[in-house]
This record gives structure tokens, C-alpha cells and sequence, in this order.
């Protein structure tokens, strides 16, 4: 395997603001009532399926089985099929279809709008927006510098 760039290094300025943006999210979903860390992990989740990313798909379903998901909820017939399951709650439905919605490119008029601050206020969407904007840039980003798979290691397992 050819070895790529190390974007952590020749860019540490850029990719520190993106970490600091994920420790904004992590504090922000930790005190939200409706998208909290386990949500923004299966919304991280779907958005690498959509855009294939490997890597990040690896990272974080560790991290979303470390915080209690189970396998059920986040293999391939579970999250990529979540319209079709009834394991789903209305808020991660709603989050789940905004990811989808942004991460193809979407317009978003006033109904699509007001339907997913009539479920998780404005506060989280604006958070789970930003949240989106961040796992696309990732996804991008691995994808053209591609660590290895099976590289990622959760803090906790050290």
C-alpha cells in the first residue's frame, strides 16, 4: 500500500478546528435531550455509509458500541434500511433523514424545515447540522488520504 500524506501534521492548524468543532458537538449532545452522543454516532454511522468511508465507518461503530448501541441497530440491514425498522425512534428518524437530506446536496424548503425543528428544536438543529457538515468533511478527507482500517482504537481500549 502506498503511503499518503499525513494530514494531521502538514495541516494541524486546519485539522484542529475540525477537532475542536467535535469536542463543541460532544458537549453539546451530551447535554441535549433529543440528539445525544448515541444519535450522533448512528447519524456519523449512515453518513459514511452513504459516502463509502471505510475508516470512519470502522471508527465508529466502535465508538457507538462502547456507548451501549447495539450490533442489531448499526449492521448494514439495520442502519442503512432505518425507514424500513421499527427499532427507530422519531428523533432518530428525523436526525437520520436530515443527515441524508444534507449529505445529498438537498434544497431545504420551509416544510422540511419546520418537520425537523417541530422534533428536535433549533438548538439541535443547528448542532446536528454542523455535526453533518463535520462527518462529510472526515469522510472526504480519509477517504483521500486513506489511514489504515482497523487502525482506530478508542481512548478507552488505549
Amino acid at each position: 500500500m502506498t503511503l499518503r500524506a499525513n494530514y494531521f501534521e502538514l495541516a494541524s492548524g486546519a485539522v484542529q478546528i475540525l477537532m475542536n468543532q467535535e469536542s463543541y458537538l460532544r458537549e453539546q449532545f451530551s447535554a441535549s435531550e433529543t440528539v445525544t452522543p448515541l444519535v450522533w454516532e448512528l447519524v456519523k454511522l449512515r453518513v459514511s455509509q452513504i459516502n463509502q468511508c471505510a475508516f470512519c465507518l470502522d471508527m465508529h461503530s466502535q465508538e457507538a458500541l462502547g456507548q451501549g448501541e447495539s450490533q442489531a441497530r448499526i449492521i448494514i440491514i439495520g442502519l442503512s434500511a432505518w425507514r424500513d425498522m421499527p427499532m427507530y425512534s422519531e428523533t432518530e428518524r428525523t436526525a437520520l433523514e436530515w443527515a441524508e437530506h444534507l449529505t445529498a446536496g438537498k434544497a431545504v424548503d420551509d416544510t422540511v424545515y419546520q418537520k425537523v425543528v417541530a422534533v428536535l428544536g433549533e438548538q439541535a438543529l443547528v448542532d446536528l447540522t454542523l455535526a453533518v457538515n463535520a462527518i462529510n468533511s472526515w469522510n472526504r478527507i480519509v477517504k483521500v488520504f486513506k489511514p489504515e482500517v482497523g487502525s482506530y482504537k478508542p481512548a478507552s481500549v488505549g
